[in-house]
């Protein structure tokens, strides 16, 4: 998964972007959130994305989400998820 380098922008107008990102997260407005938090590569925003679309079981999204925010935990265990369903497809297919 390609990703560039975050934009080089002042610290306070990054950080006016994050309390902007949040406040349309908050307000349900998750799609313009993850724009911003994605530009700026916040990892911790990333991760709250990540988490509403697991929530929703739109794994493959929330795996994205955490592999831009470098969170392994949560991009390891989808991964194992992932591998486990790829497996059992396999079984099913050879019987």
């Amino acid at each position: 998964m390609k990703t560039k380098p975050a934009p080089d922008i002042p610290g306070s107008q990054r950080a006016a972007l994050i309390r902007k990102g949040n406040a349309l997260f908050n307000e349900g407005n998750v799609e313009l959130a993850k724009r911003i938090f994605i530009t700026l590569r916040y990892g911790d925003g990333l991760i709250r994305v990540g988490d509403y679309h697991f929530k929703r079981n739109e794994y493959l999204e929330a795996f994205r989400m955490y592999w831009m925010a470098n969170e392994k935990v949560k991009s390891e265990m989808l991964i194992e998820k992932m591998a486990q369903v790829i497996r059992e497809w396999i079984r099913a297919g050879g019987e």
